[in-house]
């Protein structure tokens, strides 16, 4: 009886001793930085501060240095234009409001807004075109001095496009015949210029190389700032001043040669001291320094506004406060 216990024992005092396996540590390698959508130039940054709920292809990218011998701020928002979980929306309103309100008023996830065109009067004087309906034309005519008196010219002005798959596209157009639905880009502007008799009105044949723009949503500005890779204010030819040699806000739409959108804004009017802004020309080395093949100016100065997750990056005007404006375009979240 006794030997039998003490086999009993043995035996449970075996199976207590098994070894228990014990897993090995799960390594969590640290996140990998990501990396950017351009080759950023010197002074720029990443800056995830307002991309925190953004996926990793929506970028902003953030300047505080020298720029054309003066301090400069400025901000990038950046993506790729085919990216086919984001809407590329110009809006226009009856009535101008803040860049702000409009983003109270759209549904959705919104990653960027910035000021549209050029308006007066709650009208727009740029295209604003979304889902291929046309809201409202570039200007088609103006009158300016000539010979003593006034004329009326027909200026082919910039405007910015994506098409179905998102590719973007800058160009020179017109809104051709009596509508404004039939809108054609051009290679280069009409050639008007101030002091001469006005160019005849755009239509299917003139200028020279014209075609029905196959875009469905854009944005007009003015003027053009680079074009095919080389810096192309075509100021003159759109008829256009808007201080264009002054220290100034400015905000301007353009995109890469591999098909990255870039949208800027830059600080000025010194409501931040020592941050007066860009010249058209010091804004639009800017753009080609960050990879724009193709750049847009859009209504800058004291309309220049830009939000990005919910958050005002350059402080707009000499008062700090948004102008209402009758356009926007935002890039969002479909």
């Amino acid at each position: 009886m006794r030997r039998h216990l003490l086999i009993v024992l043995g035996i449970a005092l075996l199976g207590c001793s098994k070894t228990e396996t014990v897993d090995p540590p799960v390594i969590v390698p640290p996140p990998q930085p990501v990396k950017p959508l351009i080759t950023l130039p010197s002074g720029w940054k990443m800056n995830s501060s307002f991309t925190t709920t953004f996926p990793t292809d929506v970028q902003v990218y953030t300047f505080d240095s020298i720029f054309a011998g003066r301090k400069t701020r400025a901000y990038c928002f950046a993506y790729q234009g085919t990216n086919a979980t984001l809407e590329f929306k110009p809006v226009m309103a009856t009535a101008a409001k803040t860049p702000s309100q409009f983003l109270l008023d759209e549904p959705g996830q919104v990653y960027a807004c910035i000021n549209g065109g050029f308006f007066g009067s709650n009208q727009s004087f740029s295209l604003v075109k979304y889902d291929n309906n046309v809201v409202a034309p570039n200007i088609k005519a103006l009158n300016r001095p000539y010979a003593g008196g006034t004329s009326t010219y027909y200026p082919t002005r910039a405007a910015f496009g994506v098409t179905d798959t998102g590719v973007p596209d800058v160009k020179w157009v017109y809104s051709i015949g009596a509508g404004n639905s039939d809108v054609y880009a051009y290679p280069a502007p009409s050639p008007n210029l101030l002091g001469t008799a006005p160019q005849a009105q755009p239509d299917a044949s003139f200028p020279a190389g014209g075609s029905s723009w196959k875009v469905r949503s854009a944005i007009g500005g003015s003027p053009v700032l680079v074009y095919n890779n080389q810096v192309n204010i075509t100021d003159k030819e759109e008829l256009i001043d808007i201080n264009n040699n002054s220290s100034r806000p400015r905000s301007a739409i353009g995109y890469t040669s591999s098909g990255v959108v870039l949208l800027f804004a830059v600080q000025g009017d010194g409501f931040i001291p020592g941050y007066d802004g860009l010249s058209l020309p010091e804004f639009a080395a800017m753009t080609k320094e960050l990879g724009c093949s193709h750049a847009m100016n859009l209504d800058g100065g004291g309309s220049t506004s830009m939000i990005v997750g919910g958050m005002q990056t350059v402080k707009p005007s000499a008062t700090g406060m948004e102008r209402p404006v009758v356009s926007v375009l935002m890039i969002k979240k479909k």
